[in-house]
């Protein structure tokens, strides 16, 4: 069909968000665009609406619905960037759903095969590159955590539950309370790393405090290290209405700077944010501060570690609006780099990646009902969409087990005499 007809895409968007300005006029590069984009939903079950009533995808009535209402600036947003511009064109409302997560959820099965093997090898040549300013250095780290984790105490706490804990739960069979599925993934860090009575712990990536409660509550004393204010502020606030104060220090420090030795070493999905360039340092760290015999508790996303060497470097909507200077590490990248600069030995690990996708439901359910709150705080319908996208596609990534999570427990060998 012709699409030379339809509407641009809203001013509005472009000018309250400048990173969403019409993307400038390539034809050639739409064209190729839709080409590739029908080519890839054709064996997909969805069903893609254009304003004609025409359709493409192999899904019949009851497949999810992705409705093009603005197919040309739709497919100029692809050609541009393609790894960008789907996620905008959502945010501005190219396109629509009433499915969003089991509308991206076959997209995330084939996420590996949507381009032909034969185009493959021209990736590295149109796909953009972490700008360098995204680097997590220790001030560039800083830059890129407080444009998500300070965005607002009070919108995080519209949506996630009483714990304010921001990771995949671990739900019990039959369980729906997710603050008893949270308390029960911490206690799952808390035990792979050894944390009881008495232990000295580091926990590298503070959240909002509910990880160190718990390790408090079992006893121990508790060193936590966040690059949030926000955060901190928060947590400490927490921590102090708990009485435990005295036995929990929130410390707005770079992990880089750690000091002291320690029993236990706990950090739940900070990894993510480190940079695989920063991976070494981050686990020779973790090797330095633990005492001999100690244990180190970690929770990660992991995905394929070949789909993991992909994504080195490529800079995609997640860094652009959610979580700049990023990567999601492998199960293999995890182990390897623990005992290779760490200096660990593996001692136990679980997966649970449908329980993510199950956590990252009920928080988009809370956010949806509570867009009066969010909105009242001073985010506007754009950030919604944003916010909605981002929550359904790392839903769909762990439906699809493009995406998953893992904890790891590991030791640190116990010094020998002879």
């Amino acid at each position: 069909m012709s699409t030379s007809s339809v509407e641009s895409p809203n001013p509005a968007a472009g000018q309250r968000w400048p990173g969403l300005a019409t993307p400038p006029r390539a034809p050639w590069r739409a064209r190729i665009a839709e080409a590739l984009f029908r080519r890839a939903v054709r064996p997909l079950d969805v069903r893609i609406t254009l304003p004609d009533g025409s359709t493409l995808g192999a899904g019949g009535a009851g497949a999810p619905e992705m409705r093009l209402r603005r197919p040309a600036a739709f497919f100029h947003r692809l050609g541009a960037d393609t790894k960008i511009g789907f996620g905008e064109a959502y945010m501005v409302g190219d396109w629509t759903t009433d499915a969003l997560a089991e509308l991206l959820t076959p997209f995330a099965e084939r996420m590996a095969t949507l381009i032909p093997p034969v185009l493959q090898r021209f990736r590295r040549l149109v796909e953009r590159q972490q700008p360098r300013g995204e680097r997590n250095t220790v001030e560039g780290a800083r830059s890129n955590i407080h444009r998500h984790y300070d965005l607002s105490n009070d919108l995080f706490a519209t949506f996630l539950d009483e714990t304010m804990t921001y990771s995949s739960a671990l739900f019990a069979p039959g369980e729906d309370d997710l603050a008893a599925a949270q308390r029960r993934k911490i206690d799952g860090v808390l035990d792979y790393a050894g944390v009881r009575e008495g232990s000295r712990v580091l926990e590298i990536g503070t959240g909002w405090g509910e990880l160190a409660l718990r390790a408090a509550g079992r006893g121990a004393r508790v060193t936590s290290l966040t690059i949030s204010t926000e955060q901190r502020k928060l947590a400490t606030e927490r921590i102090a209405a708990a009485g435990l104060a005295d036995r929990v220090d929130v410390q707005l420090r770079d992990y880089r700077h750690a000091e002291g030795e320690y029993d236990a070493v706990v950090s739940v999905e900070m990894i993510e944010a480190v940079g695989a360039a920063y991976w070494p340092t981050f686990f020779d760290t973790v090797g330095r501060r633990l005492r001999p015999g100690g244990k180190f508790g970690i929770q990660a996303i992991t995905m394929a570690h070949d789909r993991m060497l992909a994504a080195a470097d490529t800079y995609t909507w997640v860094h652009k609006y959610i979580f700049p200077g990023g990567l999601i590490p492998s199960v293999e990248s995890v182990q390897r780099g623990v005992a290779e600069h760490g200096g660990l030995r593996l001692q136990a690990v679980r997966e649970f990646g449908q329980d993510y996708a199950r956590t990252l439901r009920m928080w988009r359910d809370r956010f949806t009902q509570r867009w009066n709150d969010v909105a009242a705080l001073g985010f506007d319908e754009v950030f919604r969409r944003m916010w909605e996208f981002y929550l359904a596609y790392s839903e769909a990534g762990f439906r699809s087990g493009y995406l998953k999570v893992h904890q790891f427990g590991f030791a640190k060998p116990a010094e020998t005499t002879t």
